[in-house]
């Protein structure tokens, strides 16, 4: 049976101009891949409401899940949760146990919870609170759509709130080789290996030290027998 899939979608004008590095996509897929769940897609879109509604019920449709991050703070261009809604069909407005949370974060911290503070309490009917230890504002989950910050500590945090309830499937295993010797001679064999081994995929990582030219060949399976056998038989083509 194949694992479940998933999709990234990054939110944000920071992203596109190269203002902010994006950290979350990379942190989401090696996360994922410990989980069993395969993310097949990452997109990156401006603040465009046209552009994010899109965005979410295409990649909503296409996969089992979907995790976005960014546009969920209290100023005026943070629109995600107003376009997840509306890609939805759904309302939204402040609701309360996402208000409490942030009344209580607040009041500890002897701020007020102003008009700006309380859009982090705007969420769509009908979905799910994502836990924020970090700075409690909270995400949410919407049919099959995960909202999350874009701030790389709180987005790993809500990440692992919200992967304990997922259902992955079977690990992706790896092994690694190093060959000595330049992509122009590995291509054909390699060629040959993967044709022999179906279910295993194979990546080539070339690389140039010291004047040597060389790759390591990475061996992918989730059939733990079927990629010993592999590796066994990469060893044997491209010997140490």
């Amino acid at each position: 049976m194949p694992n479940p899939t998933a999709a990234m979608l990054v939110i944000g004008d920071e992203i596109l101009s190269g203002r902010t590095h994006d950290k979350n996509t990379h942190h989401l897929a090696g996360q994922l891949t410990e989980a069993a769940i395969d993310l097949k897609e990452a997109r990156v879109v401006s603040d465009d409401p046209d552009a994010i509604i899109a965005a979410v019920r295409e990649l909503s449709a296409k996969y089992d899940h979907v995790f976005t991050s960014g546009g969920i703070g209290p100023t005026h261009d943070d629109i995600t949760a107003d376009c997840i809604a509306a890609a939805f069909d759904t309302s939204i407005d402040v609701r309360d146990d996402a208000r409490a949370i942030l009344q209580a974060h607040y009041d500890a911290q002897g701020l007020e919870l102003n008009a700006a503070r309380l859009r982090m309490a705007r969420i769509p009917d009908g979905a799910a609170l994502i836990d924020n230890p970090v700075s409690k504002a909270p995400g949410f989950t919407l049919k099959n759509v995960h909202v999350m910050a874009g701030v790389p500590k709180i987005f790993h945090a809500m990440v692992a709130s919200v992967l304990p309830s997922l259902t992955g499937g079977a690990p992706l295993l790896s092994q690694s080789w190093r060959v000595d010797r330049g992509e122009g001679d590995i291509a054909a064999p390699l060629a040959d290996l993967v044709d022999r081994h179906p279910v295993v995929s194979f990546g080539c990582y070339p690389f140039q030290k010291d004047g040597l030219f060389g790759a390591n060949i990475v061996a992918r399976s989730q059939d733990e027998p079927a990629l010993n056998a592999a590796f066994r038989d990469l060893q044997q083509v491209f010997p140490a």
